[in-house]
């Protein structure tokens, strides 16, 4: 019934029971009433709702009151209005028993019905009391309602209430169409196809049903149906839909083995939300690798990214069987390890991990040692057909890995692959390894286990050798002598390179062993040899020269100095000193002084020069030119006044003057030697031969004088200071070191400025340090180093510099250093000083100076090939960290020439590290492969090189590689967090960025 007519024919009613004195006023609300209502029914809501609000206010009567509440909450449905619901609510509680309760319902869930608005929509259609609708009203609810759960994707909800309206003359197709499509997201295409099938010549839903009709008959496996169907949607569909049909087209020519025809179907594909995922990815990449385009398979399968599924696991197998067919054997690498560790194929897994156990051997691997790898094949697939061939790969692996670490620690845990060969060659590299390390005595142990398993007769001799190498480093002389006799006599010894300088090494054992005539012996036969190198001939003409000299033969001395002599090499200068020092013990002194003064002219940056001036002194004493000798003196202390000679100098000259009567010449030079000189032996020589001056000169109250104000000498206590130093050093001499400490500290004790306090001083600190006691050593150290130069100066600042560094106290080290860089009369302790200020000030911070002393060290024509690579490497460093990248460059090119072992794998990552900063991504990770290949122990540079290589192949528009890699190291190298943390950054940078277009692709909250 009409609502209109409903509400008219209840307003007469009602009037006909009015009091008659108020009609008059009812009769006048009833007429605002109707005006309301029918504003209402003419969809003027607000003018509406305003008057049934008067009409509400102005009529006391409950009915009237119900309709007008109805109304207005009615309006303001329909005005959307905020407060539409809470009036509604208001309605129905406060008129429980309205018969406008219903429809209040309806009404509301039909207007937002109408308006899209399906949750709100539901929402009241939950209220309504089915029972009190109409036929029509049930079917357009029931429709109505269905949809509603329908756009929610409640379809079990909506499936309920369609099916309650397939019959219906108005609803029932528009239900089947809606049924067909619940039955077609249910994979129910019997029952789809069933539905869509009684609709299909209906306009309004025809153009949909192709679509999912080749939808279903792909998903049904019916494909050629689905090939039909698609094409002959793909010309009339909607650009949306064209996409998803290129897809089912493709997917469905890839399916019946089509793959070129699959192929523009599957590129046409846009996407879901124009985003493709892996499995995308995957079906274009196989249908490249199956035409043989290798290429364009590559660069579809790198794409997926993070995958893990077995469609993931087979898009990797066969993405690095792409990489191999193009021959980039690192990238083919990395896929197979990631297909291998996936477990969703098990025939996939296995050849995988088999071909990724070749690469490994064949290229190296940055990951884990190539022995690992292989070893863990052998344990996994232990009936492997390829068994005997990885096997043959293990055992070569052992050596070509040069990982020789953890390859010891592999062959000692294992049973199965313990070839002794194999063991006895891996031994005696982790022995050579911990040799070039410095560490001797560890790669003794090495070289014996080697010994223990003698079975090539080369490796057997050459352990034998660098054994001995070792004891002699270790300053065990007589074990080196047995050791390289030894090698001498072995079967292997003459097929090795170190046969060929055996000579050179006995020569110098037996000078070390102060057996200086067989020493002789061996090295002139070792510089009689034509295949040996320049500096190594050199250094044995030295020797041999030294061996003849410290055994009196002096001709044959000079013989073999004037042979390194002509050498002009860098000890040309020792080698003409001790020359002309030989012409003195032949009774030449005219020649030893032409020679010495032509030293000091030819060699003024010498570090021999105070010890030639010394010497030219006192031969020019002996031959009794006093006044040349004077000079000679006086020149030394004027040109080189920090040399130890100085006191000796001073103290000759006024011994040159006692002897010549010049008492007060000699006196003022004895004075000199104890004021600048005290608590020395010269200083104490100086005051005992004043003291027979004073005496002679009847100035016996002006010597007592003098001495009373030396903190150094009581005379009244000379005796018992003499006495108890004696007793002290008595231990010393024997070798009875605690004996020797306990005298040094008792004397110290008693006398603390003693005339033998500084010997005192030094020989405990050097006790102390022989002990491993070396924090207690540094006051004895420094006890020395604040006096005037000694003979004892030199060794304890070397010994003082030695401890700071050892405590990493740069700080304290770096003055330690500078001091006796400027002091020291020997070369070596020259390099010492200068290369480790070269590392004190790279330790903190002060790279330039790093730099200036890495010059220092580089300029000098005398350092060993481990210094030359350390000064070479800070330069690198310290270039590096100045952002002087040219100089770091080029330095790192020079480490590259001589560097060994760690030195080596960072030059080789900082050459990758520069040509990646070029953009020269393939060359960068041409020699990342090379730093795996031969320098996989080094752990830290192989896990910054893969980081490196990650960012290489995002360069090279491989994200796959770049993505695999750094989750990799993330995964394998937690024990360098910040190198962790590095390729973590790196990762969410590429993962957001790859994400843009692969739907799969998971990023970080």
């Amino acid at each position: 019934m009409n609502k209109h007519i409903t509400t008219m024919l209840f307003v007469i009613g009602l009037s006909g029971i009015l009091p008659a004195q108020q009609s008059a006023i009812y009769t006048n609300e009833l007429v605002q009433y109707n005006q309301a209502l029918e504003l209402y029914n003419n969809k003027q809501f607000l003018a509406a709702q305003n008057l049934f609000d008067k009409v509400r206010d102005a009529v006391d009567d409950e009915n009237i009151d119900a309709n007008c509440s109805y109304y207005i909450a009615n309006c303001a449905v329909w005005l959307n209005q905020k407060d539409a619901d809470q009036l509604l609510e208001n309605f129905v509680v406060q008129y429980p028993t309205s018969i406008k309760r219903n429809s209040a319902y309806l009404d509301a869930a039909t207007y937002y019905f109408d308006n899209g608005k399906y949750a709100y929509a539901r929402k009241w259609y939950e209220k309504v009391d089915e029972r009190k609708l109409s036929r029509s009203e049930k079917e357009r609810f029931n429709f109505n309602k269905g949809y509603a759960y329908f756009k929610i994707q409640r379809f079990n909800e909506a499936k309920k209430y369609f099916n309650r309206v397939q019959d219906s003359r108005e609803y029932g197709a528009k239900a089947k169409y809606y049924l067909g499509f619940i039955a077609y997201e249910g994979d129910n295409y019997k029952e789809a196809d069933k539905l869509f099938d009684e609709v299909k010549d209906l306009d309004e839903y025809n153009k949909n049903l192709s679509y999912f009709q080749s939808d279903m008959n792909f998903k049904s496996g019916n494909f050629e149906e689905a090939i039909k169907e698609g094409l002959t949607q793909l010309p009339k569909s909607k650009p949306s839909e064209r996409s998803e049909l290129n897809k089912i087209i493709g997917e469905s020519y890839f399916n019946l083995g089509q793959y070129e025809k699959a192929i523009p179907y599957l590129k046409a594909y846009k996407g879901r939300k124009g985003k493709w995922n892996n499995t995308d990815y995957y079906y274009l990449g196989y249908a490249y690798y199956k035409q043989g385009d290798y290429q364009n398979a590559i660069s579809e399968f790198n794409k997926i990214v993070s995958g893990r599924n077995a469609t993931a696991q087979n898009a990797y197998y066969h993405l690095a069987e792409s990489y191999l067919k193009t021959n980039q054997k690192q990238q083919a690498l990395n896929a197979f390890k990631n297909a291998s560790e996936m477990d969703f194929e098990a025939k996939i897994k296995e050849d995988a991990l088999y071909n990724y156990a070749k690469l490994s051997y064949e290229i190296g691997n940055s990951y884990v040692s190539t022995p690992k790898v292989l070893l863990g094949y052998l344990d996994e697939y232990p009936d492997s057909e390829f068994k005997e061939e990885i096997k043959e790969l293990l055992i070569s692996s052992y050596i070509t890995s040069k990982n020789y670490k953890e390859a010891m620690d592999l062959l000692e845990g294992s049973r199965s692959f313990a070839d002794k060969e194999v063991y006895q060659k891996v031994a005696f590299y982790r022995g050579i390894e911990l040799y070039n390390e410095g560490n001797y005595s560890e790669a003794i142990t090495y070289f014996e286990k080697s010994l223990a398993k003698q079975v090539a007769p080369n490796f057997t001799a050459r352990a034998i050798y660098w054994k001995a190498e070792s004891d002699y480093l270790l300053n065990d002389f007589d074990g080196a002598l047995i050791g390289f006799k030894q090698f001498e006599g072995s079967t292997g010894a003459s097929t090795t390179n170190e046969h060929k300088q055996i000579e050179y090494n006995l020569g110098y054992t037996y000078f070390k062993l102060k057996q200086y005539p067989q020493a002789a012996k061996y090295f002139e036969a070792f510089s009689n040899k034509t295949d040996i190198d320049q500096t190594r001939k050199n250094d044995t003409y030295l020797r041999l020269g030294d061996s003849h000299f410290i055994s009196s033969k002096y001709w044959p001395a000079m013989e073999a100095y004037n042979k390194a002599i002509k050498t002009n090499s860098a000890d040309a200068d020792y080698a003409h000193y001790q020359k002309a020092i030989s012409y003195g013990f032949v009774n030449k002194n005219g020649q030893k002084i032409q020679d010495l003064e032509m030293f000091i002219k030819k060699y003024p940056r010498s570090t021999y020069r105070d010890d030639a001036m010394f010497a030219l002194g006192d031969v020019y004493i002996s031959e009794n030119k006093i006044d040349r000798g004077i000079e000679a003196y006086d020149r030394l202390i004027r040109d080189v006044p920090r040399s130890s000679y100085v006191p000796k100098a001073l103290l000759k000259q006024g011994l040159v003057f006692y002897n010549g009567d010049q008492g007060n010449r000699a006196l003022s030079k004895f004075k000199r030697v104890v004021a600048e000189y005290p608590g020395t032996e010269e200083a104490v020589q100086a005051v005992n031969t004043a003291r027979l001056i004073y005496v002679d000169l009847g100035r016996t109250d002006e010597y007592a004088s003098w001495v009373k104000g030396l903190s150094f000498v009581d005379v009244s206590d000379a005796d018992l200071d003499n006495t108890s130093f004696e007793a002290a050093e008595k231990q010393f001499v024997e070798n009875n070191d605690n004996g020797a400490i306990n005298g040094f500290e008792k004397y110290l004790r008693e006398f603390p400025n003693g005339i033998h306090a500084m010997k005192s001083h030094f020989h405990l600190a050097q006790l102390y340090f022989k002990k491993g006691d070396k924090n207690t050593a540094i006051p004895h150290y420094e006890f020395v180093l604040q006096k005037e130069r000694t003979e004892f100066t030199e060794q304890s600042l070397a010994r003082l510099s030695q401890i700071h560094l050892e405590n990493r106290s740069y700080e304290k080290a770096i003055p330690v250093l500078e001091r006796l860089e400027s002091d020291a009369d020997y070369p070596q302790n020259i390099i010492f000083a200068q290369s480790n200020l070269m590392k004190s000030n790279y330790q903190l911070l002060n790279y330039q100076k790093t730099i200036e002393y890495a010059d220092k060290v580089l300029a000098n024509p005398k350092i060993q090939n481990d210094v030359k690579s350390d000064a070479k490497i800070f330069t690198a460093r310290a270039a590096f960290q100045t952002n002087n990248i040219p100089r770091a460059k080029k330095a790192y090119i020079e480490v590259q020439k001589i560097a060994t072992g760690e030195l080596a794998a960072e030059a080789l990552y900082y050459q990758a590290y520069f040509e990646n900063e070029e953009g020269n991504y393939k060359e960068s990770n041409t020699t990342i492969q090379k730093l795996a290949k031969d320098y996989s122990g080094y752990r830290l540079y192989g896990s910054k090189g893969l980081v490196l290589m990650a960012k290489n192949f995002y360069g090279l528009k491989d994200a796959y590689q770049a993505t695999y890699i750094l989750e990799s190291v993330i995964k394998n190298f937690t024990d360098y967090p910040e190198v962790v943390d590095e390729a973590r950054e790196e990762l969410t940078k590429i993962k957001a960025e790859e994400a843009k277009t692969n739907s799969s692709i998971q990023t970080e909250q």
